[in-house]
C-alpha cells in the first residue's frame, strides 16, 4: 500500500504479525524522525501503526520533508 496524499497530509498504515512487531518498527521509526527532526503524528492499535506526516512549521502542509521521511519510513519495511 502506497501513502495517500490528502488534507495536506500523507498518510499509511502498516499492519504487522503482532503487537511486539509494531511497537519494534515504531521505534525503528522513532529513530528516524529524531535524525530527521522531524516527527510524525501517529497511532498504534494492536499490530496496525497509522502514520500521518505533515510539516507544522509550513502550515500543516505537505512538504519535502514528508517525502523524505516517508521514503525512509518505506525502507524500513524494505519498499521505496
Amino acid at each position: 500500500m502506497a501513502w495517500k496524499e490528502a488534507d495536506n497530509k500523507l498518510s499509511r498504515s502498516f499492519e504487522f504479525a503482532d503487537f511486539s512487531e509494531a511497537f519494534a518498527f515504531m521505534t525503528r521509526v522513532a529513530m528516524l524522525a529524531e535524525c530527521q527532526q522531524h516527527h510524525p503524528n501517529w497511532s498504534n492499535v494492536y499490530n496496525t501503526v497509522t502514520i500521518e506526516l505533515t510539516t507544522h512549521d509550513e502550515g500543516n502542509t505537505i512538504t519535502d520533508k514528508d517525502r523524505k521521511l516517508a521514503k525512509a519510513i518505506d525502507g524500513l519495511v524494505g519498499e521505496g
